[in-house]
């Protein structure tokens, strides 16, 4: 019987099986953020365990609340900054070149295919663009990884996704993973790796893979992963350069990590997208999702543009496409952070940041601020945002307010309109 690719990267880093269908597994990166880090990093000095098991192993940033907004999040950020001195981390990203974790770290060549990786983040799934194992962890385990360099996970099933057809222009990655948890629920693939296939999979660039990778968590997964090809060779190249001939040498290196035709799947789904529609959510649940043209009339009192889904180059060089000669509503706010100081400059560079600008839109520095409620874009009670984030959850903006899930190009459209509206009003679309 044939593996998946998960089950193969289980094998390959297995340290032990202390019972049933629990691994032990080598890491080989561990991620920190400013949020989660500091409490497991307090609790292991507190128990004579103020040690790392790599600092070459260990990638930390500030991105959560950055700059800081008050003490307590200044705090936070010492904590980190401190811990990584002492231990001499260094690949820690402090204000001023920081960026949003789940694309600052594939941007650094960080992430490579059949690599296990945990973070205190729940969209450390990420990763799982690459062909990596990527899962975001507690604080107990988080612990361990950091000391020992080990996490203990159940033995994985897999749920087969196969997203296949041809898309509409002005139909994007997010949302046919939009569709997927629609599909699938807030809990269909609870405590399951999703393995995504099929011709629009292999059709993506890395960012919009990391865009669906990014979601599978929505949907309960523990991670999203896609088999790693050449478009994966072609991203990392500059990173892996050194270490093989040629791309194809790169290629059938990390082949290895593929699913095997005969693998075994717990679960398998095929979707076509060939007629699928630009789609946003409604309520406080992911997979509460309509079409845009359901959700027509719909007032939005702001436009949030980026987070670790859908702040990259190519989002938002979509947006500012829908943007470009048009002024956002007068009655919107509209807020674009790119995810990180390297994306941030190649938009100024292209006459992105310009666009937005004269579009209306505040340009900020990378941060996930307001995809949580932290900072930079914070709703108060009653108020509405389109937004390009993942969590819809109730308050998750801002207490009272409500948040709808959407492309870079629709939530454009919808800060132009002044109301929720597909982008094909403003572009030229077609098939």
């Amino acid at each position: 019987m044939g593996k998946t690719i998960a089950e193969k990267i289980f094998k390959a880093h297995l340290k032990d099986e202390p019972f049933g269908d629990v691994s032990v597994l080598k890491l080989d990166r561990v991620f920190c953020h400013e949020i989660t880090t500091p409490t497991a990093i307090q609790d292991l000095m507190n128990r004579g365990k103020d040690r790392v098991f790599d600092p070459d192993k260990i990638k930390a940033v500030i991105d959560h609340v950055s700059p800081a907004k008050d003490s307590k999040t200044a705090l936070q950020g010492k904590i980190m900054r401190d811990w990584a001195k002492r231990h001499g981390i260094k690949d820690f990203f402090d204000i001023g070149h920081n960026g949003v974790c789940h694309a600052l770290f594939p941007e650094k060549g960080f992430v490579i295919p059949g690599f296990v990786i945990i973070m205190g983040d729940s969209h450390t799934c990420t990763y799982g663009a690459f062909g990596a194992f990527a899962a975001g962890v507690g604080t107990t385990d988080l612990e361990v990884g950091i000391l020992k360099g080990v996490c203990t996970f159940k033995t994985p099933q897999t749920y087969k996704i196969e997203i296949v057809g041809t898309l509409f222009e002005g139909v994007y990655a997010k949302d046919i993973i939009l569709e997927v948890i629609k599909e699938l629920t807030v809990n269909g693939a609870t405590n399951m790796v999703i393995e995504f296939t099929g011709n629009i999979v292999d059709e993506m660039t890395m960012d919009q893979r990391m865009t669906l990778s990014n979601m599978a968590v929505e949907a309960g997964a523990t991670s999203g992963i896609c088999l790693p090809d050449m478009t994966t060779v072609d991203f990392l190249w500059p990173f892996i350069k050194d270490q093989y001939k040629t791309r194809q040498d790169a290629f059938e290196s990390f082949s290895m990590f593929s699913s095997d035709e005969d693998a075994a799947y717990a679960k398998q789904k095929t979707i076509d997208v060939s007629n699928l529609e630009p789609l946003t959510t409604f309520g406080y649940k992911p997979d509460n999702v309509r079409s845009v043209s359901k959700m027509k009339g719909t007032k939005i009192d702001q436009v949030y543009i980026g987070s670790c889904t859908n702040g990259r180059l190519e989002d938002l060089r979509i947006a500012a496409k829908v943007l470009k000669g048009h002024t956002i509503n007068e009655n919107v706010r509209g807020i674009v952070s790119p995810a990180t100081p390297k994306i941030f400059s190649q938009a100024m560079e292209q006459g992105i940041i310009k666009t937005f600008m004269d579009s209306g839109f505040c340009v900020t520095n990378p941060t996930c601020g307001a995809c949580l409620g932290m900072s930079n874009g914070v709703l108060a009670k009653g108020e509405v945002a389109a937004s390009t984030t993942n969590r819809n959850f109730a308050g998750r903006m801002g207490k009272g307010g409500m948040v709808h899930l959407m492309s870079p190009a629709t939530a454009a459209a919808s800060a132009i309109k002044g109301e929720i509206t597909n982008s094909s009003l403003f572009c030229e679309q077609g098939r």
